[in-house]
């Protein structure tokens, strides 16, 4: 018996020394993986602090004969002895006054399309992709690897999103504080004609379609007044121009309005789709085209504003001077006569004023264009979100960056309502987010999502805005798909406030309660209002819980062989 016990207490003490020696080795490992980063950031210790050069363009497919004029651009951050290199042949990168440089082997050419300096270098990029490595007295400090270079366009190296040629991104730009109508559609569809017949200078308006008789009576009295005034539109909207269309821009055109398309090849847009409109120093952004569905107020469900804000019109000026002058806008005079037109019945509902609009201040305006930054603006207002998000959109992609982010805001506990559209062409999509909202829903998650059917206030849901913590409103033309931020000309206004936010959010509710859809969750008797106390307690708990049972289950397992 003395002899077992013996045996058993050094089994015993021999599964403790085991036990001690595997902690000592995940601690040896972690310390080698620190050690390891710590040697991989030493690597470029030779550059001096804060100091960061970057590899910040790639042009490797220019239109031109044999891609004459591709070049590089390089942020040298101001650090001298850096060198470029594919793997096959070494470019020294000179150091300029402003520390940007582009390298060309054809830098005349180059010049045409770049303002900083540029530099002769034996530039050679394959089409077909390749790697790009900086590097520092031999060490690494950036790597971009690409492939597949579209015709014409540049690679921003840091989104690592192609930019078509002529496109120049933009920043979100702030214009401050203001004072702004908000108002939706089908009920007060005066507010856009109000504003052009009170024009004084210019008018500049920008759509994807335009089929609006009343507007172009109100244009060409504009006109006769001496108002300049510019439109651009798409030159290839889904289901093609109408004969309705053609009427209404013949009509502007030949009174001597400047009408333009963006119809030339290769678009620096997949779609212009945009709806705004600048009028002297204030500026109409809505979600509706330029027709009697949407701004006549004869069928969707849309949302608009009035930015009584000269900082605001002068962005938007400046979008409409970047995207009316590019090598793919046509006179209308011109592409009109190799364009095919449709027989296009317009809508005719007839829709009570359920909400007026309203005259309200604004703490900030901030401007958001695609592409370039709307796409990633709106998703950043929703990861930082901190009780709600409401969300009207046409459509929804349930597998798209958009869902995902809405998905990740309720795991945070945030309440999220999605409403979306019940038009033919968007059904089995939306029914698949409905669907999967509610599985989600099932699981504890603060998400919904229901689809509008058509009823006595409006024809379809059109419009795309969002309401967040009850302090910031979206509204504009970009759908929530990956494809209009990144593809599409987009413009967004973000109207920071309570009062947007408190107008917008009224009419959220309307819809959503008045509805004839699919609820997501209501009918199962979910109670998502208390969901954010609980959820992340129960899953903290649960991580312990696993925590406890790993420890056991590793204890049990070393003592296993003994009796």
């Amino acid at each position: 018996m003395t002899g077992r016990r013996s045996s058993f207490a050094h089994s015993l003490l021999n599964s403790h020394f085991r036990l001690l020696i595997l902690i000592v080795l995940i601690l040896c490992i972690m310390i080698v993986v620190a050690s390891g980063a710590t040697a991989a950031t030493a690597a470029t210790s030779s550059i001096p602090d804060q100091k960061t050069p970057v590899i910040v363009t790639i042009v490797p497919n220019p239109v031109a004969e044999n891609d004459v004029g591709e070049f590089i651009v390089v942020d040298t951050d101001g650090v001298s002895n850096l060198t470029l290199t594919d793997g096959e042949s070494i470019i020294t990168v000179p150091v300029v006054p402003g520390e940007t440089v582009a390298l060309s082997a054809a830098p005349n050419k180059t010049r045409q399309r770049v303002e900083i300096p540029v530099r002769q270098a034996a530039v050679g990029l394959s089409n077909g992709g390749e790697q790009l490595i900086l590097n520092h007295q031999s060490e690494r400090v950036h790597e971009v690897t690409y492939s597949d270079a579209p015709e014409g366009e540049r690679l921003n190296a840091t989104s690592m999103e192609w930019i078509p040629r002529g496109v120049e991104l933009r920043s979100v730009m702030s214009t401050g504080s203001a004072d702004v109508t908000a108002f939706v559609l089908p009920d007060t569809p005066a507010i856009p004609i109000t504003a052009i017949q009170s024009a004084n200078k210019r008018i500049l308006l920008a759509g994807y379609t335009y089929v609006s008789p009343p507007m172009t009576d109100a244009l060409l009295s504009a006109s006769d007044r001496g108002v300049r005034i510019q439109v651009l539109l798409e030159g290839s909207p889904v289901g093609g121009l109408s004969t309705a269309q053609r009427t209404q821009l013949n009509r502007l055109s030949n009174n001597g309005i400047v009408v333009q398309l963006l119809a030339g090849t290769p678009a620096r847009f997949a779609y212009h789709h945009p709806k705004y409109a600048v009028i002297d120093n204030s500026a109409i952004v809505l979600s509706e085209n330029w027709k009697p569905a949407g701004t006549g107020g004869k069928n969707s469900r849309g949302w608009g504003v009035h930015a009584h804000s000269r900082a605001t019109a002068s962005e938007l000026a400046s979008v409409f001077a970047h995207d009316s002058t590019g090598y793919d806008v046509i006179p209308w005079s011109q592409a009109r006569t190799d364009i095919g037109f449709n027989e296009v019945l317009p809508a005719t509902g007839q829709y009570p004023t359920q909400f007026d609009a309203e005259l309200m201040s604004v703490d900030e305006i901030r401007v958001l264009t695609a592409p370039g930054n709307a796409g990633e603006a709106v998703r950043s207002r929703i990861d930082t979100a901190e009780k709600r998000i409401d969300v009207v959109s046409p459509r929804m992609n349930p597998s798209g960056p958009y869902f995902y982010a809405l998905v990740d805001a309720a795991k945070r506990g945030i309440q999220v309502r999605l409403l979306l559209s019940d038009a033919w062409y968007d059904t089995d999509k939306n029914r698949a987010v409905v669907n999967r909202a509610s599985e989600l829903n099932a699981t504890g998650l603060p998400i919904r999502a229901q689809i509008v059917t058509s009823g006595d206030q409006f024809g379809k849901i059109h419009a795309k805005g969002a309401i967040i913590d009850d302090r910031v409103a979206l509204v504009g033309s970009l759908n929530w798909n990956e494809h209009a931020g990144t593809k599409n000309r987009e413009v967004v206004l973000e109207l920071v406030g309570d009062e947007p936010a408190t107008y917008y959010s009224r009419v959220f509710i309307a819809d959503w309660q008045g509805y004839e859809g699919t609820d997501t969750a209501s009918r199962r008797g979910v109670n998502t209002e208390s969901e954010p106390e609980y959820v992340p307690v129960l899953l903290a708990l649960g991580a312990l819980a696993a925590v406890i049972i790993a420890g056991y289950a590793l204890y049990s397992t070393i003592l296993s062989d003994h009796p």
